[in-house]
């Protein structure tokens, strides 16, 4: 098993060089749509037709994003997702013709950042990878407390470790990312809108399970009673906070 790195530590050793992104789709159509979305001298791409070549790639190389079909032969985009994030934080967008929310809870389960349902559009498609690049280049760059601690909550962001009453709470790259946001602003409230542009890394497209499936995967992992959340509350009518014990 290779050692986990973070992918922002790639980025900070080769600023210069081109991003590179593996791309796995069976379907050719799809796959060639992507690659002349994405064809631009800021990107490497890498393109496979199945799960298994996406894994035996990631295995030999290192990528800055990873863009995993769900229905693909051998392994599919569900499997080569969990086989991925047991070894590194790449971020990965899972792409679907299935929209249902099952489907997007079981990608976060298994790690993924993001998720686009076909068919698609291709500023979208671009749109988002520009984001999640922008959002890895900017670890290095916050400006919020590398250590966060609010009641029994404690995040320390250099080493990706999050801990509740003193218990280790293992989550995905997008969860880390939306609990420090909430974290670091303790007893702000934020609408949906707002926390998928500043954790997403994009403007609101009219899609908020994104936030409110990692939220509810969030409530799972660190309250104690997640249908009584006392951590992240919900503030009816506007969105979402992290309890700073004053309210």
């Amino acid at each position: 098993m290779r050692p986990v790195k973070r992918t922002s530590d790639r980025i900070s050793d080769e600023a210069t060089t081109p991003r590179r992104i593996l791309i796995a789709d069976d379907d050719p159509s799809i796959a060639t749509l992507i690659q002349v979305t994405l064809k631009d001298p800021r990107y490497e791409l890498v393109a496979v037709n199945n799960g298994l070549e996406a894994l035996k790639a990631f295995e030999t190389s290192e990528f800055d994003v990873i863009i995993l079909d769900v229905m693909m032969p051998y392994v599919d985009g569900f499997e080569a997702c969990e086989r991925i994030r047991e070894n590194s934080d790449v971020p990965i967008v899972i792409l679907t013709s299935r929209d249902g929310t099952d489907d997007i809870i079981h990608g976060f389960e298994l790690g993924a950042d993001d998720y686009i349902t076909k068919p698609f559009k291709t500023a979208e498609l671009m749109a988002r990878v520009e984001a999640i690049l922008r959002r890895v280049e900017g670890y290095k760059q916050r400006r919020a407390p590398p250590i966060v601690r609010v009641g029994d909550l404690e995040i320390d962001e250099p080493r990706h470790r999050v801990a509740v009453r003193g218990v280790d709470v293992n989550l995905t790259p997008m969860e880390f990312e939306l609990l420090y946001f909430l974290a670091a602003n303790a007893g702000q409230v934020f609408d949906r809108e707002t926390l998928f542009r500043e954790v997403w890394g994009y403007e609101y497209v009219g899609e908020t399970n994104l936030v409110d499936v990692c939220v509810r995967r969030l409530r799972e992992k660190v309250e104690i009673e997640p249908s009584r959340p006392r951590i992240i509350i919900t503030v009816r009518g506007v969105g979402y906070k992290l309890s700073d014990g004053k309210s």
